[in-house]
């Protein structure tokens, strides 16, 4: 093996200073392609914080039976969406993945056994947002699933398992949205920041609980009444904000981002968590 490919192996699990971690609203898949508010707010962020030695995305869209890990060379970027222009489609995303973070990562959860994969590649969760922190694609991506199966609470302590790994470089993206009810969006108004009344409600009292470090009324979201039942219509764009909280600890610091809903039930809030 040449010693470059030695090294990238081994980079991602060297010694670092304890790296931040992320909640990305992620919104429309067109935020790949169009230039916004909330692109910026991305690339603001990644301005703000060490260059990581890889990431470990956390997506809203995989979802599993079961906790996996991908563990492939070069993972492919996946288009999965449908009805939006083809210059979305084109996008590619070739960032190299890390065999060696997916074992690590696989070794160090004790909560479930993590299978390791090697046929999923990039989801939009991942790239669309990834994309603009890092242009580039030069910083290895892993992606661990969503057990559709388990509670939040569950996946609350499966996170934390995962906080040994901002000390090795490793930048931890969680990628959803608080606030998500396809259903009740404007599709005509994508691009508009307005929100209906339940919508607001439900994102002040998240803010609250995020800013106060209230993770366990996070956690026990569904017992908050109407507003966060049609806020959080189904788990699997809210869970990944738990991933992120699950670590922070007593000495970080926690701020917001992208703070801003549009299309009447989506919010594009975003978590930055690190080191006071």
């Amino acid at each position: 093996m040449k010693l470059k490919e030695l090294n990238k192996m081994t980079v991602p699990l060297s010694s670092t200073d304890k790296m931040p971690v992320l909640f990305l609203g992620h919104g429309s898949p067109m935020n790949a392609i169009e230039e916004n508010e909330f692109v910026t707010g991305f690339r603001n962020v990644a301005k703000d914080i060490p260059k990581p030695n890889a990431i470990l995305c956390v997506s809203a869209h995989w979802e599993t039976r079961g906790t996996f890990v991908t563990a492939m060379e070069n993972p492919v970027t996946i288009h999965d969406f449908g009805g939006f222009p083809k210059a979305l489609f084109d996008v590619q995303y070739p960032a190299p993945g890390s065999p060696e973070l997916a074992k690590e990562t696989k070794s160090i959860i004790k909560k479930t056994e993590v299978q390791l994969d090697d046929k999923w590649g990039l989801d939009h969760g991942a790239w669309s947002v990834i994309k603009h922190l890092y242009p580039n694609a030069d910083v290895p991506v892993i992606q661990v699933s969503l057990d559709y199966y388990q509670t939040p609470q569950y996946h609350y302590e499966l996170a934390k398992e995962l906080a040994a790994l901002r000390e090795k470089g490793v930048l931890i993206i969680g990628s959803g949205n608080m606030v998500h009810n396809l259903g009740l969006v404007s599709w005509q108004n994508l691009n508009k920041v307005y929100a209906h009344d339940w919508a607001l409600e439900a994102s002040d009292k998240m803010k609250q609980f995020i800013l106060n470090d209230d993770h366990q009324s996070l956690i026990n979201y569904s017992s908050h009444g109407k507003a966060y039942s049609l806020a959080i219509p189904s788990p699997e764009h809210y869970l990944p904000l738990l991933y992120t909280m699950a670590l922070k600890d007593k000495t970080d610091k926690v701020s917001l981002f992208n703070d801003k809903p549009v299309a009447g039930a989506l919010t594009m809030t975003s978590v930055k968590i690190e080191a006071a």
